[in-house]
C-alpha cells in the first residue's frame, strides 16, 4: 500500500509523457486525477492506521543490493505518517492553482510536480538510510526545476541558491550515514534506533545531521536560501516548498537526531533552543520591513518553524504533539496564504504591498478568506494555530521558563506584521483603476480554499482525532529520548 501511494504519483508522469504529447489540458487532467488518487489511498492508509501501538505499520521489506546491506523497506508510524497526509492532500490543489496561472511547458510542469509528490512521499515513508537519501536528494530535483524554469525574473539564482544549501547540508548527512553503517552494521533505521553509541561520536554524528536538517526547516543562520526561493517560485512551488518541504528538516530530528542521538540532542538543547529564539523573533522583526507579500510570508515561516524546533527539543509530551501539529497546521496555513497572493497575483501580476489598498471593497470574498488564514497565523482562538502554538508554548515553559517568556514575543510580532499587511492591502481608499476593475474569486479558486478552511476549524474546535494519531509514536520517541545510549548498553534514565 505505501509503495502504492508513493510511486503512483509517477505512474502518473509516464501516463502524461505517453498520453498528452503537447496537450497542455490532458496533462492539466491526468496530473490532477492521478494526484486526487493519491490522496484517496492516502486516506486507506489513515482508516486502517491502529493509533493505539507506536510499531511502524504497513511494513514492505525486500531485498535491494543485498551485497551492500541496502534493502527497500518502508512503513510509517504516528509521526511520518501526518505528513504523507498532508502532501497527498496539498498536491491537488497546488496543480488547480496553476490550472491557468502556468502556460508554459505545462505538461513539464505536471511531470515535475508529481515526481516531487512520489519522492516527498518515499522521504516519510523510508526505513532504510539508503533508500531515505537517494529520495531525499532526489527531491531536489523538481523543486530546482520548478523555481528555475517556471519561477520569476531571478528565477535562476533563487534555484541555484536552494539547491547549492541544501546540497551542502545534505553532503553532511550522506557521512553521518556511512559512520552509522559502519558502526551499527546497518542502514536499517528502525534497527539504527536502538544502537549504543559512544557520546563523542553523537555528538559529531548530530552535528552532521543538524546541518543538513537546520538548513531544510530552515533555522537561522541557515535561512536565507528561503525568501529568494519563495519569491522566485511560481504559486505551486511556494506551496509545496511552504507547506511540506519545510516539514522534512523538522522530521529529521524527529525520526534520526532524537531517538538514534538521544544523549547528543539534549547537550545542544540550548544550542537549539537559542537558534530557534533567533529565528522567532529576529524573522519577524524583518517580516515587519518587507514590501512584497511573499518575501513577508517567507519570512514569516522562518519565525514559526523556531515554534516547531522549540517544541521538538521540549522533550516532553505537550512540546513534541505540539510541535508536530504546528507542522501541519503551518502548511495549511501558510500554504493557504502563498494560494492567496497567487490568486492576487495572477490578476494584477506584482506583489508589492504598496500597489494594494481597499482590496475588500472589490474583493469582499477574498477579503474575508483571507482574514481567516490571517487570524490562524496569529493564533486566533478557535483555528488551528492556536492549538499548535498553545502546546508548544506549554511544553516549553515546562522545559524552560525563560524560552517560553522570549518566545511569547513571536506571537505578538506575528499579529503586528500579520494585522499591517492586511490593513495595507485590504482596507483604505482604492487608489488604482487596477484594483478598482478586479473581479473577486471564481469557483475554481473557491474550491481551492474550500478544504483548507474546514481544515482551520476542525482541528482548531477539535484536534483530539489528530493528535491521537501521534500520541503512541510520540510517547515511544520520549522513552527513546530518556534513555542513556552512550555506552556498552543501554541503560533507562528513570
Amino acid at each position: 500500500m505505501l509503495s502504492l501511494v508513493t510511486f503512483l504519483p509517477l505512474a502518473g508522469v509516464l501516463a502524461i509523457i505517453i498520453a498528452a504529447r503537447n496537450n497542455a489540458n490532458t496533462a492539466r487532467y491526468i496530473a490532477l486525477i492521478v494526484s486526487l488518487a493519491t490522496f484517496v489511498l492516502s486516506l486507506r492508509l489513515l482508516l486502517d492506521f491502529d493509533t493505539s501501538t507506536a510499531a511502524f505499520q504497513f511494513m514492505e521489506e525486500s531485498a535491494w543490493l543485498p551485497a551492500f546491506g541496502i534493502t527497500y523497506r518502508m512503513g510509517v508510524d504516528g509521526i511520518s505518517l501526518p505528513f504523507v497526509l498532508l502532501t497527498a492532500f496539498l498536491t491537488p490543489l497546488c496543480i488547480l492553482a496553476s490550472w491557468e496561472s502556468v502556460q508554459k511547458m505545462v505538461k513539464e510542469y505536471m511531470i515535475a510536480f508529481l515526481a516531487l509528490e512520489s519522492f516527498v512521499i518515499g522521504v516519510f515513508c523510508a526505513l532504510d538510510f539508503i533508500l531515505f537519501y537517494i529520495l531525499w536528494e532526489a527531491m531536489l530535483i523538481p523543486m530546482f526545476l520548478l523555481i528555475g524554469v517556471w519561477g520569476g525574473p531571478n528565477r535562476v539564482y533563487a534555484a541555484l541558491k536552494f539547491f547549492l544549501y541544501t546540497l551542502a547540508g545534505s553532503v553532511l548527512m550522506l557521512i553521518a550515514i556511512i559512520v552509522m553503517k559502519n558502526t551499527a552494521g546497518t542502514f536499517s533505521i528502525p534497527d539504527l534506533m536502538n544502537v549504543p553509541l559512544d557520546f563523542n561520536l553523537q555528538i559529531w554524528l548530530f552535528l552532521g545531521f543538524f546541518v543538513s536538517f537546520a538548513v531544510k526547516v530552515p533555522m537561522w543562520p541557515f535561512h536565507t536560501w528561503l525568501p529568494d526561493a519563495h519569491v522566485e517560485a511560481p504559486t505551486g512551488g511556494s506551496v509545496i516548498l511552504a507547506g511540506v518541504l519545510l516539514k522534512m528538516g523538522a522530521y529529521g530530528f524527529l525520526r534520526f537526531s532524537i531517538p538514534m542521538l538521544p544523549d547528543a540532542s539534549r547537550y545542544f538543547v540550548p544550542m537549539v533552543f537559542g537558534l530557534s529564539l533567533v529565528a522567532i523573533v529576529y524573522t519577524a522583526l524583518v517580516a515587519l520591513m518587507q514590501k512584497d507579500l511573499k518575501k513577508l510570508i517567507a519570512y514569516s515561516s522562518v519565525s514559526h518553524m523556531g515554534f516547531v524546533t522549540i517544541g521538538i527539543f521540549s522533550f516532553n509530551q505537550q512540546g513534541l504533539e505540539g510541535g508536530i501539529l504546528q507542522m501541519v497546521n503551518h502548511g495549511i496555513v501558510a500554504g493557504g496564504l502563498f494560494l492567496l497572493v497567487g490568486v492576487i497575483y495572477d490578476r494584477m501580476h506584482t506583489r508589492e504591498i504598496a500597489k494594494f489598498g481597499g482590496l475588500a471593497n472589490v474583493m469582499p470574498v477574498y477579503a474575508v478568506i483571507f482574514m481567516l488564514f490571517t487570524m490562524s497565523a496569529v493564533g486566533l482562538p478557535g483555528t488551528n494555530g492556536f492549538i499548535g502554538e498553545f502546546l508548544i508554548l506549554l511544553g516549553a515553559f515546562l522545559a524552560n521558563k525563560g524560552v517560553a517568556v522570549v518566545a511569547t514575543t513571536g506571537l505578538v510580532l506575528g499579529a503586528a506584521y500579520m494585522l499591517w499587511l492586511y490593513k495595507k492591502v485590504f482596507f483604505g481608499v482604492i487608489h488604482s483603476e487596477e484594483v478598482q476593475a478586479l473581479k473577486d474569486m471564481n469557483k475554481r479558486e473557491l474550491a481551492i480554499f474550500a478544504p483548507l478552511i474546514v481544515l482551520i476549524f476542525w482541528i482548531g474546535f477539535y484536534p483530539g482525532p489528530f493528535l491521537e494519531i501521534m500520541h503512541a509514536s510520540v510517547e515511544q520517541l520520549l522513552v527513546q529520548s530518556h534513555t542513556i545510549k552512550a555506552g556498552a548498553t543501554a541503560v533507562a534514565m528513570y
